[in-house]
């Protein structure tokens, strides 16, 4: 489009029609309420875990967290709840953060940061299930 908008003849439809929204948005609502609602029993499970290893040895606590079940409630729990971190924090950046750049840039830390929490998370749980 040349000139100004003073010029343009279209109607306030077809001015947003094909731009706006990158068509993203229902996928991330849906994938939000999904980890929500996956994070409920996930949570209450991680939350049983920390108290059946309250008051256990060191030994006690790595052996049930070795656990096959107990791994992996925990790597799914680590998975869902690092995924859905970085869905919120995305979207109070993309509402609050103004200045273009400054939005692109805690997007792209704000992935980053959730990646690592998540690997290092799943690491953890990894070596002391396979005995490392």
């Amino acid at each position: 489009m040349s000139g100004s908008d003073k010029t343009d003849m279209r109607t306030p439809l077809s001015k947003v029609r094909g731009h706006g929204s990158a068509k993203e948005g229902t996928s991330h609502f849906w994938e939000q309420r999904l980890t929500a609602f996956a994070n409920i029993p996930l949570s209450l499970f991680f939350m049983y875990a920390v108290f059946a290893m309250a008051g256990k040895s060191y030994n006690e606590a790595m052996a049930f967290i070795a656990h096959p079940f107990v791994a992996v409630m925990l790597l799914l729990f680590v998975v869902s709840s690092t995924y859905h971190m970085k869905l919120g924090m995305q979207m109070v950046i993309e509402d609050y953060v103004s200045g273009e750049k400054k939005k692109i840039l805690m997007l792209m830390l704000n992935i980053f940061f959730s990646a690592a929490v998540a690997l290092a998370c799943i690491f953890s749980i990894l070596k002391i299930s396979f005995g490392g």
